[in-house]
């Protein structure tokens, strides 16, 4: 008996000892998965996920009276204009799209969770309305938004950057001058106006003038967004909501101006001064043809710069063309001159009625001054000759016969000496003839070639006159038309 107590209370001992530490391992094994079940227990925002979440259906229109509408308030502001495709009639915009409605399965009492009045909830957990923009015709690369905002009051808050690839009627006569008026058209793609109402988020005046996040350094200025809601019907009997946002832009013409228009000015320019080369030499016409073969280059070096359109020709298309037109046309007139004043051998007089039309009345309609240098001058050389040849037949006969009569008396013979004088004399007279009607045939050829100059000087300055007319008409016409354009 004395041995057996000892024993029990041993035993005892241990089995105090092992009981607490199986109490002490299972209290260690137990308190991870107690805090494990109340990691979430206090944190305000999972509660109030779970309490939004719990029985949502996202695929439900979110209205406690399906006969009332969902009125979804849109707004959008224009970030940056990227291209204009005028060939294929798109446009790039980069837009900040906000879209805002009440889901009136959203609510919860802000006191009841630490006052939150505002969660970000997945857009996937949500209804979403279906609207759209109906000129897209590509799907822009756009940043994915997952996260909306939402409301105690069960206001949604869906705002994101929206890359806009969008069809548009773009009209590039007037470029680089063009004002383009592209639209964004929003409206749900399947639900008429008793499902989802459509509205703006902002008043039109303030969407109008909103500027505040534009870009406006590119190519392209914004000039305002109009604004328009209207409803239509396509079958008469169901009617659709859609708001039509018009973005006005206008292309800035430095660019265009400095390297197209300058360039076509100041070779018409040099057109105009080669007019100042005299018409009887051949550097005109090389002069021409090289501000022709010039202004070709131009033009192909130009090709790519101008937009191209299937329906359409730009105006400065339309001026290159006649700036072209008017360089041929002056090479043309430059070469009739020339030809006209050109000395041949055969060519005839100048006729009567050319003198009285271009050296008599054109002269005076175009005031030429001092156009008696160009009057033919008489050949004064044929009198002269005809005095000097006088003047040598008669000094030569004299002395011929005064050695004649001192040769009567003296000598036997003088008939064949008077013979021989007589033959020299005939000699002499015929030679002397024959250079002076070579002289007077070069004269008058000299003075029908002064009378076609004197027409070719006239009709140079006549038509020079036109043309130098009508280019400032056309020149004068495309700048007020530009000027309008630019400043309307």
């Amino acid at each position: 008996m004395r041995l057996a107590a000892p024993l029990w209370t041993a035993l005892g001992v241990v089995g105090l000892l092992l009981g607490d530490s199986r109490v002490s391992s299972s209290g260690r094994c137990a308190s991870p998965s107690r805090k494990e079940a109340g990691r979430f227990s206090n944190a305000t925002l999972v509660r109030l996920s779970d309490y939004l979440t719990e029985g949502y259906r996202k695929g439900v229109r979110p209205v406690r009276n399906w006969t009332r509408s969902t009125t979804v308030a849109i707004d959008l502001m224009v970030y940056a204009i990227l291209s204009v495709d005028e060939k294929n009639q798109v446009l790039t915009t980069y837009i900040w799209y906000r879209q805002q409605w009440t889901d009136e399965f959203l609510f919860w009492n802000p006191e009841d969770f630490d006052n939150v009045k505002q969660v970000s909830v997945p857009i996937s957990n949500v209804w979403m309305p279906d609207i759209l923009i109906n000129e897209f015709v590509d799907v822009g690369k756009s940043p994915e938004i997952p996260y909306v905002y939402v409301g105690f009051d069960g206001v949604v808050q869906n705002y994101k950057p929206i890359q806009v690839m969008t069809a548009c009627s773009l009209n590039i006569y007037n470029f680089p001058f063009d004002v383009q008026n592209c639209s964004l058209t929003f409206q749900s793609w399947l639900h008429t106006i008793k499902d989802i109402n459509i509205s703006l988020l902002r008043t039109p005046e303030e969407v109008k003038v909103d500027k505040s996040v534009f870009m406006n350094q590119g190519e392209w200025e914004l000039l305002h967004i109009l604004s328009k809601y209207n409803t239509f019907s396509i079958d008469e009997e169901d009617y659709y909501a859609e708001i039509k946002f018009n973005v006005v832009i206008r292309r800035r013409p430095l660019f265009y101006t400095v390297s197209l228009l300058l360039p076509s000015i100041f070779l018409m320019v040099m057109d105009i001064v080669g007019f100042y080369l005299p018409p009887d030499s051949g550097e005109r016409v090389s002069f021409k043809i090289t501000l022709l073969l010039g202004y070709s280059v131009f033009l192909i070096i130009v090709s790519d710069t101008l937009p191209a359109t299937a329906i359409g020709t730009p105006l400065i298309g339309v001026y290159f063309v006649v700036c072209m037109a008017l360089l041929v046309i002056s090479l043309t007139e430059t070469v009739l001159i020339v030809r006209l004043v050109h000395k041949q051998d055969l060519q005839p007089h100048v006729p009567d009625w050319v003198k009285r039309l271009v050296l008599e009345k054109a002269t005076a309609l175009l005031c030429v001054r001092n156009r008696h240098k160009f009057d033919p001058i008489s050949p004064k050389g044929h009198d002269l000759l005809h005095v000097k040849g006088n003047g040598m037949n008669t000094a030569q006969c004299s002395h011929q016969n005064s050695e004649v009569k001192m040769d009567a008396g003296s000598r036997v013979g003088a008939s064949s000496g008077t013979k021989g004088c007589e033959a020299v004399l005939d000699t002499l007279l015929a030679e002397i003839s024959s250079i002076r009607q070579f002289l007077e045939k070069r004269e008058e050829y000299r003075g029908i070639a002064r009378e076609w100059l004197q027409v070719g000087y006239v009709l140079d300055v006549l038509l020079f006159r036109i043309y130098l007319t009508t280019m400032l008409a056309y020149s004068v016409t495309l700048g007020i038309l530009w000027s309008v354009w630019q400043y309307a």
